[in-house]
C-alpha cells in the first residue's frame, strides 16, 4: 500500500474529533470526514482544515477509501464495517465491536477472507501503565493471580461540557448505550490479564436520577477458568472520576490508580511497596493505538485487538447484561 492513504473517519463527535487530531499529527494519510450531523461535521472540518467531507458514508466510500475509522454509536459499527469490507477497506472501529452479536462472525470472516485489518479500539491496552502491569503479571512477580478488583466511574453529564448528556448515545438502549457496553475497557482488559472467563454474575440498574434509559451502575463478578475471581464496578454517577485496579496474587499485589497515573507493586520477595509513575497525555494513548493500526496495514499483521478479541469482550459484556436480566450466573458462550 502507498505510504499516504485515504482515511475516512465516520462520526465527528468527541472521539471522532480525537482521532482526526491524532491522525493529522501522525500524518498517516489524507483524512476525509463523514457525519450525518452537519453541525458536528462542519465544526470538526473547519477546526482541522479538512476539505473533503460527506454526510452519507455510502457516498464517501465511492471516493476511493483505503481505511475507515468508525466513531459512531455502537449499533452502527457492524453495518459500516461490513460496507467497508465490501469496498476492501481496512477497518478500525471504536469499542465495543457492536451492541449485539448480529453479523459479528460474518464481519470477522469477511475481513479475514479479504485480508483486511480489523481492529477494535480498546485503547487501554496501549497505556504504558497497563502494559507494565501485564508485564509484571506475565513475569510472575506476584505469582498466581487469585483475584481482580476493577472500578471505573464518572458523572455522565460532565463528560462533554457544553453538550446535553440526554442526547448522548449512552442513554439509549437501541444505540448500544449503558455502562456495561460503554465502559467495556475494563471487561476487555481483565480478560487480557486473567484469561478466559467461565461464569458471570451481574447486578445492573438505573439507580440515579439521570434521565437515561440504560443502566447507570453495574457490579460484575467473574469466575475465570483458572479459578481466579474478578470483580468489575462501572457507573455513570461518581462526581469524582475514578478508575483503579487491584490485582492480588499469592506472592504479591498490584495497585493502579489510573487518574493519579501510578502503579504500586508489593512482592513477598522485597516486602515493600514500589511506586511507578506513568505521566502521559490521553492523545498519546490514541496515537500509539492508531499508529499500531496503520503499522498492521503496512506490514500485513494481525492487530493486538482484532475482531476475535473484540468479539470475546462483547460476549462477556452481553453475558453480564443477560445475567442481570435473569438474576442468575450465566456461562459465556465463546
Amino acid at each position: 500500500m502507498k505510504e499516504k492513504i485515504r482515511v475516512l473517519i465516520i462520526g465527528c463527535g468527541s472521539i471522532g474529533e480525537r482521532h482526526t487530531r491524532v491522525l493529522q499529527k501522525l500524518g498517516v494519510g489524507e483524512i476525509i470526514l463523514c457525519d450525518a450531523n452537519v453541525d458536528n461535521l462542519t465544526r470538526v472540518a473547519e477546526k482541522y482544515n479538512i476539505k473533503e467531507t460527506y454526510i452519507d458514508y455510502n457516498e464517501a466510500f465511492k471516493s476511493g477509501i483505503n481505511a475507515v475509522v468508525i466513531c459512531t454509536p455502537n449499533n452502527l459499527h457492524i453495518p459500516i464495517a461490513l460496507k467497508a469490507c465490501e469496498e476492501n477497506c481496512h477497518i478500525f472501529t471504536e469499542k465495543p465491536l457492536s451492541h449485539n452479536l448480529d453479523n459479528v462472525d460474518r464481519l470477522i470472516k469477511l475481513a479475514e477472507e479479504r485480508n483486511l485489518v480489523l481492529m477494535v479500539g480498546y485503547c487501554l491496552r496501549f497505556h504504558p501503565a497497563l502494559i507494565f502491569i501485564k508485564k509484571v503479571i506475565d513475569e510472575r512477580k506476584i505469582g498466581n493471580i487469585l483475584s481482580f478488583r476493577f472500578e471505573v466511574g464518572s458523572y455522565l453529564p460532565e463528560w462533554r461540557p457544553g453538550s446535553d448528556y440526554r442526547k448522548n448515545y449512552a442513554v439509549s438502549p437501541s444505540s448500544g448505550g449503558g455502562v456495561i457496553l460503554d465502559l467495556s475497557h475494563e471487561i476487555d482488559y481483565i480478560q487480557w490479564l486473567g484469561g478466559k472467563v467461565r461464569e458471570v454474575f451481574c447486578y445492573s440498574d438505573t439507580l440515579s436520577d439521570l434521565e437515561i434509559k440504560t443502566e447507570d451502575t453495574a457490579e460484575i463478578l467473574l469466575r475465570f477458568e483458572n479459578r481466579a475471581i474478578g470483580e468489575v464496578h462501572m457507573d455513570y454517577v461518581q462526581r469524582a472520576p475514578r478508575r483503579d485496579y487491584q490485582i492480588i496474587g499469592d506472592k504479591g499485589t498490584i495497585l493502579c490508580d489510573y487518574n493519579e497515573e501510578t502503579v504500586k507493586v508489593f512482592t513477598c520477595l522485597k516486602k515493600v511497596w514500589e511506586t511507578y509513575s506513568f505521566k502521559i497525555e490521553r492523545d498519546d494513548i490514541f496515537a500509539e493505538q492508531d499508529r499500531h493500526f496503520f503499522q498492521c496495514i503496512k506490514e500485513n499483521k494481525r492487530p493486538l485487538v482484532d475482531g476475535v478479541e473484540g468479539k470475546k469482550s462483547l460476549i462477556l459484556a452481553l453475558t453480564a447484561k443477560e445475567s442481570s436480566k435473569k438474576g442468575m450466573p450465566v456461562k459465556p458462550i465463546y
